[in-house]
């Protein structure tokens, strides 16, 4: 049985091993679940991480753990009293399972205590032991009482009184139940554990000696009362303890053990697992294979292992480390053994099973032909039997009365009666038993007659036989024969088929067995990033956009996972869920990924399920805040949103199910840029490479909505912006140069409530800040369509105007020009790159004629009207830089917004995972090469736009399907595809079904390429 905790031994060495981080100081603690607490200890360059784990261990360790979506109120309260504090002392209390570590010194000292006996708990309390917070809070006895505000009683913990006297040992054993064992005798009285003991014993021949026996007999009362385990232990070792021959022996063990407990106080130990040797299930004909299997860690090789396999470490706590980080391991290990051992069992199945067929049908032709042979060489008394029965049916007697004159006639002694065992007349049956007429003759004769007679007329043996009524002897004979024969014909046909049959077993077992190694292997290199717990997808851009579930995680994701460069995304709409755009780099988001955003938040919303389209909008990190007007009380999840909102275009309810394919670091440079910013030409213009392999009817629907859009967009627009000088009105915060112009309107705060999947979300503005803004002039102010407000500023003089009007004329006759120049450009280099797709040419020539009377000028202001960069150069790294390290350049002409305070979003910690590693996403790919290592699969559910140029995709809307089914014929149609490789295909049976139908919205419709056929 593996080990799960430690005992006194085990404390005593880690607390002496553990006195090295004495003086370092507390940098961050975590939770793993809510028994299980990681605390960073630092100290100069020196990082440690120290695992406390209430009922069961404590030690240092070097692996990732993965650490809790939210910390726990446990947490919370830790690092509120115990952050940047120095660990003073490390100690055990007594010789008990209670270890103590002090924080801080005098009246500012916080201790932990940790107890690793019962349910274990632990425990935070002040310089006077006052608990502060307890894991656990329960009650021992009448006064005892482990709660807030109650002292801990550090008096309850066993002492040390040293090994106790001979007089004692006798006395505790002697009132031992008889059966018991020596050392759950002495267990009691003894403070060294278990495995200890055990080990001082053995050294002197005592381990397993029991109490009883012929010296004391077990009475039967008692007997039913020892353990199973003890009575094993009891008949497997016989020899019986003596307390006069064996008392000096044990009392030199129990000095042994005290020696080793004083020896573990004063050094540190080194460290040791111990394993057990077990057979791995293997076809017949392989070489035996034996695979190791952790049971228990221990700090000192004790004498009752040295036989076992065993691993070594430096030191214990590295022992116990390994011990727990490969558990996980070593459990999928044991079902992939248990799943081979389960594979060639099947496979033994149908091996045996084919054996006893051919050995029944091989029995079934020797009964067949003894039963023929025996009516041939009794044909006159079968024939006389069937006669007799015959004419007693003919006179039509009961079925009673037959049997009444067959048994008289038995009793006569009549020969043809007493042949007759049993009469079937329901099946028009009678049992005869026949005998071999050769058999009675003597020896001599025999001899001479089996000289001349056949192989297949030997001695018979007597034997029941049945016999039809409806037919004669010799055609029962006959039957029999022909049942024989067909039984040899069956027998060749299996003994033929048999062998194709345990070919296809076999070829299957060997499927199945290198399935469950190729699983297992990918399983254990799978790693769960802390995204997966969010709704997440990559966009096309390589920016890492993740959405929350439900409340809590929205709450979550704005206040831990939000970094002031981020992009908080939304939709106006019931029940949306809060969408991050993670932007570690602090450059403008283009606008690609805002929309993909946006279609993430609208899809993940009460929309998905009504099929309504409608926008969502945009704003800066700074403008989420926690803190509620006067008088009013935010619940989890709800945010305020101050000054202007970004509203994005309406988006179409399209997601897509796709897999992203973990690289090996030596193909991740493969795929280096394969997600980038495009520009406005590289969009106009789509490669071949890219589209190759692509669906032609999606292909054109995708082409047709693009085409929509583009028109939809250009109508949205004001058909004369040249004529207008229009002015977005912008927030406090916003970038603007001119912040001493006060004639434009302030945008009051909007408080947005949201409440996932059954809330309501409440656009209402701040009514203080609401009368006290200053409003312009009402004829100033025009709607474009929606409710956002433009300023439209005084005309310039007129001379001046018409004198600008010309040179716009010539400026607008030079730029069609341009424009015509540059479409035609387009035109030539997509035919250089290949014969166009049906449908690129008449979308190149659309955008010919769409945009071939527009000036630079137009284009860039609809640009930005639709917050695009288009083709304007981006600043250099060293500019990016400047600015947004410069408060002054990053907000020009302003005081820089003040930093978040804790208590508006509280928990902003540096060290989190927060910030999107752009390495990371870089070793993550949807489209992988051939020559690419690959070591794992992840499924993601993203706006379809952006699984443009991924292997394996398939496209979700809203429908009646469920998306379990949905999520199950998706894996089937990549696995059935024919660019699907084997690693490939190993790697996406290896995903489990609850994680690839886990992000899809709710009820779907999916479509793709050939999928009726994988239906069928």
């Amino acid at each position: 049985m593996t080990k799960t905790r430690f005992n006194t031994y085990d404390v005593v060495c880690s607390v002496t091993e553990l006195q090295r981080l004495v003086g370092m100081r507390v940098n961050q603690i975590y939770d793993i679940d809510n028994k299980t607490y990681l605390i960073r200890l630092v100290r100069n360059e020196e990082k440690v991480v120290l695992l406390l784990e209430s009922g069961n261990r404590f030690h240092t360790t070097a692996f990732e753990w993965p650490k809790n979506v939210a910390p726990s109120g446990f947490t919370m309260k830790m690092r509120k009293h115990l952050k940047n504090k120095r660990l003073e002392s490390l100690r055990q209390l007594g010789v008990d399972r209670i270890v103590d570590f002090q924080f801080g010194s005098g009246e500012a000292a916080y201790h932990i205590i940790l107890e690793l006996y019962d349910r274990g708990n632990i425990l935070l309390t002040d310089c006077e032991l006052k608990i502060l917070n307890i894991l656990r809070p329960h009650v021992e006895g009448e006064e005892l009482r482990f709660a807030v505000r109650e002292k801990y009683p550090e008096d309850r913990a066993k002492q040390d009184r040293g090994p106790p006297p001979m007089e004692k040992v006798r006395e505790t054993i002697a009132k031992a139940n008889p059966g018991d064992t020596l050392r759950t005798a002495l267990n009691p009285i003894l403070e060294y554990g278990a495995s200890v003991i055990d080990h001082a014993l053995t050294k002197y021949g005592l381990f397993g000696c029991r109490i009883g026996g012929e010296l004391n007999p077990v009475p039967p009362e008692v007997a039913k009362k020892v353990k199973k385990k003890q009575k094993a232990i009891a008949k497997e070792f016989a020899k019986v303890f003596n307390p006069e021959e064996d008392m000096t022996a044990l009392m030199c063990a129990i000095n042994d053990a005290e020696t080793m407990l004083r020896q573990g106080m004063r050094e540190p130990s080194k460290g040791f697992i111990i394993q057990k040797k077990e057979l791995r299930p293997a076809k017949e004909g392989e070489p035996e294979e034996y695979y190791l299997t952790n049971l228990e860690y221990q700090p000192y090789l004790y004498n009752q292992y040295k036989d076992e396999p065993y691993q070594e470490f430096p030191s214990f706590t590295a022992a116990v480390d390994e011990f727990y980080s490969t558990l996980e391991g070593q459990k999928i290990d044991l079902k992939s053994f248990a799943q081979e051992r389960e594979a060639l069992k099947k496979l033994s199945n149908v091996r045996t099973d084919h054996a006893k067929r051919l050995d029944d049908l091989t029995k079934a032709q020797l009964e067949d032909r003894k039963k023929a042979e025996l009516i041939t060489r009794n044909q006159n008394l079968v024939d006389s039997a069937l006669l007799a029965v015959q004419s007693a049916l003919a006179s039509q007697m009961a079925w009673s009365d037959i049997q009444d004159l067959v048994k008289a006639a038995q009793a006569n002694n009549d020969p043809i009666a007493s042949c007759i065992r049993q009469l079937k007349l329901e099946i028009n049956h009678i049992s005869l038993l026949l005998k071999d007429p050769y058999a009675v003759l003597d020896e001599e004769e025999e001899e001479e007659e089996d000289s001349d007679r056949e192989d297949d007329e030997q001695k018979l043996e007597p034997m029941v036989v049945d016999v039809d009524l409806a037919l004669s002897a010799f055609a029962n004979a006959r039957k029999y024969y022909d049942q024989r024969r067909f039984a040899a014909r069956k027998e060749q046909k299996t003994i033929e088929s048999s062998s194709k049959a345990l070919k296809n077993a076999e070829k299957k077992t060997l499927q199945t067995l290198k399935d469950v190694r190729t699983q297992t292997t990918i399983s254990k290199a799978r790693k769960v990033y802390w995204f997966e717990k969010f709704y997440w997808f990559i966009s096309s851009e390589n920016y890492l956009v993740i959405g929350g579930r439900d409340q809590q995680q929205n709450e979550l994701l704005v206040k831990r996972y939000m970094r002031p460069a981020d992009i908080y995304v939304h939709a106006e709409i019931q029940g949306a869920s809060s969408v991050v755009i993670k932007n570690p780099s602090g450059a403008e988001i283009p606008p690609k990924t805002l929309l993909e955003a946006g279609t993430m938040a609208i899809s993940y919303s009460v929309a998905w399920d009504a099929k309504v389209v409608t926008s969502a909008y945009w704003v800066r990190s700074e403008q989420v805040s926690k803190t509620a007007p006067t008088g009013e009380y935010l619940t989890t999840g709800s945010f305020m949103i101050r000054g202007k909102k970004n509203f994005l275009p309406p988006c179409h309810l399209v997601l897509g199910l796709s897999f992203m394919f973990k690289l090996e670091e030596s193909s991740v440079e493969r795929h280096k840029g394969e997600r980038k910013v495009r520009t406005f030409d590289e969009e106009s213009v789509v490669s071949v490479e890219e589209e190759k392999g692509q669906d032609q009817e999606i292909q054109l629907e995708e082409e047709g909505e693009e085409s929509e859009n583009e028109e939809k967009v250009g109508e949205d627009l004001p058909e004369k912006v040249e004529d207008l000088t229009i002015k977005e009105e912008e927030d406090p915060q916003s970038t603007s140069d001119d912040d001493d112009d006060d004639s434009g309107p302030k945008f009051p705060d909007t408080h947005i409530k949201v409440e996932h999947d059954t809330g309501k979300v409440s656009v209402q503005p701040d009514p203080t800040l609401q009368r006290l803004t200053s409003l312009p002039d009402p004829d100033s102010v025009v709607f474009l369509g929606d409710d956002k407000p433009f300023i439209i500023t005084p005309a310039p003089p007129r001379k001046k105007q018409v004198q600008k009007s010309k040179q716009k004329a010539k400026n607008k006759e030079q730029a069609k020009e341009d424009a015509a120049v540059r479409a035609g450009r387009r035109l030539e280099a997509a035919q250089k790159q290949g014969p166009l797709k049906r449908g690129q040419k008449a979308k190149l020539r659309k955008i010919k004629e769409k945009y071939g009377d527009q000036d630079e000028e137009e284009r860039k202001l609809m640009m930005d009207i639709l917050k695009s960069a288009g083709n304007v150069p981006t600043k250099s790294t060293k500019d990016e830089e400047a600015s947004s390290s410069d408060p002054a350049r990053k907000y020009p002409g302003k005081k820089p917004p003040p930093r978040q305070k804790v208590a508006d979003l509280e928990e902003v910690p540096d060290d989190t995972p927060a910030a999107a590693d752009v390495d990371m996403l870089d070793s993550l790919t949807g489209c992988p090469h051939e020559e690419d290592e690959l070591l794992f699969a992840i499924p993601v559910v993203a706006p379809y736009q952006s699984l443009h140029s991924y292997k394996f995709k398939v496209k979700l809307t809203p429908g009646t399907g469920k998306r379990g089914k949905a999520s199950k014929t998706a894996l089937q149609i990549f696995l059935k595809d024919k660019q699907c490789s084997h690693r490939e295909k190993d790697l996406l049976k290896a995903v489990k079904d609850e994680t690839l139908a886990r992000n899809i919205p709710g009820k779907v419709k999916l479509s793709a390429p050939q999928m009726q056929k994988v239906k069928k």
